[in-house]
């Protein structure tokens, strides 16, 4: 049994660093194209057999040290009342968008075995398909980014209408959040309670906060889904995409491991979170295109800034890339248990 990763969100000793990296399972391996291109990305995720299939792909072809459980962080969004689709070339549309204080109020909590049995039974038959080779992670979006997919209607640039809704309707804002850290609670409890060994929060959209507007509408919301996570027992991984200038918030929203993306060095981090953070990172993904020889040396250094951290999970500071060639994603994780060791 591989229990290194959770060892290190423990800030326990380890043999050598751990290692996974966001979007393991994804498109830019053969074998995951190879199931894609049997059914669309949302049946994908909604089918057991083939959601177990490409979480594991990582796991044989990479040797990662855990594994994350192959799904989309708006997947609970959908039962609370709002369509869902995913376009090739546009991403995700939730239809209609939440912009009115009626439509807030018109949003469903769920009931996660009802709602999302998929998510729950593919955990189910990961754990007994991994049998302990490695662990596996669970995950959600966060409050505040999933509202903001929820109020623009997908993805977006400036985010007008959240900041709109947030600055001219702070009340309808806060219920529409409120409402997104309940499902988010269950959602991620009813996960713990399926069998995954550790949650990921992501907070992909939470960058685009100034450190006030972070502590009045995201952070509450980011810290209760924590503490109500607290009695489960699985270490709490909080990861803010672009979120450098909010790191003493983050610090206390409750996570037992910080995520960092690229733009941050870790020993800085470290100087802003304190020396007993447990940190995850934070390579860039665009590294993974330079040569072999220059490779292993953002790796090192990445390896000896996190052993100032109490504990370190090495990963990429956001997700693998489309274009990225399977054997440097390989490459990566084999050299960091060989300089790490």
């Amino acid at each position: 049994m591989n229990d290194t990763f959770l060892r290190a969100c423990r800030g326990e000793p380890t043999p050598f660093t751990p290692v996974w990296l966001m979007r393991q399972a994804g498109r830019y391996l053969p074998a995951y194209q190879a199931v894609r291109g049997t059914t669309d990305f949302l049946t994908l995720c909604k089918t057991p057999e083939l959601a177990v299939e490409v979480t594991l792909q990582p796991v044989d072809i990479l040797g990662v040290d855990a594994a994350i459980l192959f799904s989309d962080i708006l997947i609970p969004l959908e039962p609370m009342g709002v369509g869902l689709a995913f376009h090739e070339g546009r991403g995700p549309v939730l239809d209609p968008p939440v912009r009115t204080e009626d439509q807030v109020r018109s949003l469903r909590g769920i009931d996660p075995e009802r709602d999302v049995p998929f998510v729950l039974e593919t955990i189910r038959r990961l754990r007994r398909e991994l049998a302990g080779r490695v662990p596996l992670i669970g995950f959600s979006g966060a409050p505040f980014t999933l509202a903001t997919y929820l109020v623009e209607g997908g993805t977006s640039r400036g985010f007008l209408h959240t900041k709109r809704m947030m600055f001219e309707a702070p009340e309808v804002f806060e219920e529409l959040m409120r409402r997104i850290t309940d499902v988010t609670v269950a959602y991620l409890r009813a996960q713990a309670a399926a069998g995954a060994q550790a949650i990921q929060v992501f907070d992909t959209w939470a960058g685009i906060l100034s450190p006030g507007d972070y502590r009045a509408h995201a952070l509450p919301h980011a810290r209760r889904v924590m503490e109500a996570l607290a009695d489960t027992g699985v270490p709490r991984i909080y990861f803010v995409h672009d979120g450098g200038h909010l790191l003493e918030d983050i610090r206390t929203a409750g996570a037992d491991v910080v995520g960092l993306d690229w733009r941050t060095d870790i020993s800085a981090a470290l100087q802003r979170l304190g020396a007993d953070a447990v940190v995850q990172g934070n390579l860039d993904p665009c590294a993974l295109f330079l040569p072999e020889d220059r490779l292993r040396e953002r790796v090192r250094g990445i390896l000896e800034e996190g052993r100032r951290a109490r504990g370190h999970v090495f990963n990429l500071g956001h997700g693998v890339l489309p274009e990225i060639p399977p054997e440097k994603a390989k490459l990566v994780v084999d050299l960091v248990h060989e300089l790490s060791a």
